[in-house]
């Protein structure tokens, strides 16, 4: 029990944002050097392997769009974690993470999309098809565009933070139909090719720098995040001795 006890007390310390910004500090530096580092293998692997038989340079971009497709959607689940420590935990940090993790996921969404469009052009012929992969994902970016655009619009912190937390746990219904998308419906996306229970059907060759570059794009992620949030509990620490100090001076007129 006592084990048990100071875990938690460990884990309650984090929802001091004092101790979470100092903490901050600290990893961001060591999180920052290691994604650049990845970042660097990843690239030298992406434009050292050999051009696939079929899709030539192409295939490259899977490089880009595929760690960017992973990130739209592990972003989005971590915003409904958050959303579910906001109206059942109550952690003071749960909004934070769940507000600045909201721009992250649209730029990686749209990224997505791009490259998505980029390489679908040379494979399909077309920029663009109505399937269900490719819409499931563009309503996922017009999710994160919404949740941004509340946000800004909202003036009660609380009151965002509450009615944010909902429309992201209901909008997470769309995670698992992007997921399954390709095995539901006939799309021009093909299945699961890295993440499977009988392995990945990918060759090593390509397999490679993939899982490094995702790796980076994922380190990416965290390093930014990390930075968001320190900074929106600075914003939200400023907001608050601004209006203290209005409330002070209507006070002395």
């Amino acid at each position: 029990m006592t084990d048990v006890a100071a875990s938690q007390s460990r884990f309650a310390s984090l929802a001091n944002p004092t101790r979470f910004i100092a903490l901050a500090g600290t990893i961001l530096p060591w999180l920052a050097a290691l994604t650049a580092l990845c970042f660097a293998i990843g690239i030298y692997l992406s434009f050292t392997t050999e051009g696939d038989y079929q899709q030539g340079e192409t295939v490259r971009i899977m490089y880009i769009h595929v760690p960017a497709a992973w990130l739209s959607m592990m972003c989005y689940s971590i915003m409904a974690i958050s959303a579910l420590g906001t109206l059942v935990w109550r952690h003071p940090l749960a909004d934070v993470a769940a507000k600045t993790a909201a721009p992250l996921g649209a730029t990686f969404t749209f990224l997505a999309l791009v490259t998505g469009s980029l390489w679908g052009k040379p494979m399909w012929g077309t920029w663009w098809v109505w399937d269900a992969r490719l819409t499931s994902v563009f309503i996922l970016f017009l999710m994160y565009l919404g949740l941004i655009a509340f946000n800004k619009a909202m003036d009660d912190p609380g009151r965002a933070a509450r009615v944010g937390a909902v429309m992201i746990l209901v909008g997470f219904v769309n995670i698992p139909i992007i997921k399954f998308s390709v095995e539901w419906w006939n799309t021009l996306h093909q299945p699961a090719a890295v993440i499977r229970l009988d392995g990945p059907t990918i060759d090593p060759e390509f397999l490679r720098p993939l899982i490094v570059m995702a790796l980076a794009f994922t380190l990416l992620f965290f390093t930014l995040h990390l930075m968001a949030m320190r900074n929106e509990i600075w914003r939200r620490r400023i907001a608050v001795m601004r209006r203290h100090a209005a409330r002070a001076a209507q006070a002395g007129d």
